[in-house]
């Protein structure tokens, strides 16, 4: 095993947060010292060891039926999103909970469950061989909660917008706010939709695939390629991050 191959693979989650009229998902701001610092991504990160945990059981609905590492993602996109953007996905509001209480302890102290069950699975990506952090990364499709007001964490998150997937897609390859390979495939995805319930039932009907790219060496500098059976329109980047 090359010291490349031994790169532990963490665990991720994060949520294409989408509302209509027009219709828009939710991107956030990296701080520029973070892991692909101010490049603009979806609300996520990595799952913890406390999100695995069956003391969540009674705080979740549609829970019923996940593997364990499905439901601790689910409960990690619920946790970043409120931690990243302040957006609760649960059976109460932002506003009834006390977050000096730490995520599991705030739900459990309202009496409010994570609604699992609208969270849908958009894609599922692990980062390859070669890339100095790698990650197993489920993404999800939700609904924004009416009356969620967005605002961002201004720790690890320094700013966030609302954007058509298209102009999403028009943000720069590299710099400021750019967007990674694999954000910037999903929001092509999520463009061929013209509305937030179109995009859910679209990424309902697909079935599961683990899109695992390849790094490629070229004259032109590192690329990566994925398989065609991922089905996205474009099968080969810049790099992972660009």
């Amino acid at each position: 095993m090359t010291s490349q191959d031994a790169v532990p693979i963490r665990q991720a989650a994060t949520v294409l947060l989408v509302r209509d009229d027009p219709f828009e998902v939710l991107m956030v701001e990296r701080h520029a010292k973070a892991f692909h610092g101010s490049a603009m991504v979806f609300p996520g990160g990595v799952v913890e060891r406390a999100d695995w945990s069956s003391d969540w059981l009674p705080y979740l609905q549609g829970g019923e039926g996940l593997d364990d590492a499905e439901r601790a993602a689910r409960v990690a996109a619920c946790r970043e999103m409120f931690e990243e953007a302040a957006v609760l996905l649960a059976t109460v509001s932002a506003r009834e909970v006390d977050p000096g209480l730490g995520f599991f302890g705030m739900i459990r102290a309202s009496g409010g469950r994570l609604l699992l069950d609208a969270l849908t699975p958009f894609a599922h990506w692990v980062t390859p061989v070669g890339v100095p952090k790698r990650f197993d990364t489920r993404f999800y499709i939700c609904r924004a909660p009416e009356g969620h007001e967005a605002v961002c964490d201004g720790v690890e998150t320094v700013s966030l917008e609302w954007l058509t997937p298209e102009a999403a897609v028009a943000l720069p390859l590299s710099g400021p706010r750019m967007i990674a390979f694999p954000t910037r495939l999903n929001l092509q995805r999520l463009a061929e939709s013209a509305d937030a319930q179109a995009a859910i039932e679209a990424a309902r009907g697909r079935p599961a695939y683990v899109t695992r790219p390849v790094m490629l060496q070229t004259e032109q500098g590192p690329r990566v390629r994925i398989p065609a059976e991922a089905g996205y329109a474009v099968t080969e980047g810049l790099s992972i991050t660009h």
